[in-house]
């Protein structure tokens, strides 16, 4: 039995002393194995969790999440603190001293007038903090582990605060329009292989890519906008399978275009 005390309410502190006597000898075993590397995807899941808890407006289930997130942070600075390197007060103070720094309007002289001279200086401000020279810096340093879609979209979000982009809408419309027709000559190129120069899979990057361009152009968040068209995809299969009168590879293709263009008129 290890020297704790259990008391009806834990505190911050309580939590750290949770998470040293998990990690000492004598305490849990999968504690003990574990890395940096292989808590990296338990990182990314409770962070998920804790994301689909506001999005379902649950706050209890929030809670309960950002604690489950609080634990992830908390098992890293244990993991260096046993090592001689960092710990969760060099965390602490790393964090409060970025958002000072960030923020001399609050804790400064600095005056700005809204919230969108406030986000030019935040980005000017990062930029030197970390040292990019640069806009081509800028767009380096956008995180590889995001999705997709959002490192595209902040990739080109950061590249058009540097001046580089189309002068109006429909000129990236148009050159959507270029994306897909060359998406479209590379499927119907057989003698190409999918991983070839210019073949499917770069064609599908490039069309995914201006997606995002218009995306970000707009205002739209591109990994919601897309979760919304997968909602809605799962909503009309749905509808198709149980308006299907025998297993949906029996059906033709009319019959299961009619089912789905009656789930699109019942949306709208």
């Amino acid at each position: 039995m290890v020297d704790f005390q259990c008391k009806p309410h834990y505190g911050y502190e309580d939590l750290l002393r949770i998470m040293e006597l998990l990690r000492a000898p004598g305490g849990c075993p999968w504690d003990r194995e574990q890395t940096h590397e292989s808590l990296r995807r338990n990182f990314l899941e409770e962070s998920c969790e804790a994301v689909e808890a506001i999005d379902r407006g649950d706050r209890v289930g929030l809670c309960e999440e950002l604690g489950d997130v609080l634990l992830q942070v908390v098992f890293q600075a244990q993991l260096e603190k046993e090592q001689g390197g960092f710990t969760m007060d060099d965390v602490a103070d790393g964090i409060c001293k970025k958002l000072i720094y960030r923020h001399p309007h609050v804790f400064g002289t600095v005056e700005v007038k809204d919230t969108a001279e406030e986000l030019d200086r935040w980005e000017v401000l990062k930029r030197r903090e970390k040292g990019q020279k640069s806009a081509a810096d800028a767009v380096d340093a956008v995180a590889r582990t995001l999705p997709a879609l959002w490192r595209a979209e902040k990739m080109q979000s950061k590249a058009a605060k540097a001046g580089f982009d189309w002068p109006d809408g429909g000129d990236v419309m148009d050159k959507l329009d270029e994306e897909a027709g060359e998406l479209r000559q590379a499927a119907e190129d057989t003698a190409r292989s999918v991983d070839a120069p210019h073949g499917v899979k770069e064609e599908v990057g490039d069309v995914l890519f201006i997606a995002a361009k218009i995306a970000q152009r707009y205002g739209v968040d591109p990994e919601e906008a897309l979760h919304a068209s997968c909602d809605k995809f799962a909503r009309r299969f749905r509808f198709v399978e149980e308006q299907a009168s025998a297993e949906l590879e029996s059906l033709s293709p009319e019959e299961k275009l009619a089912f789905w263009k009656q789930a699109k008129q019942m949306e709208s």
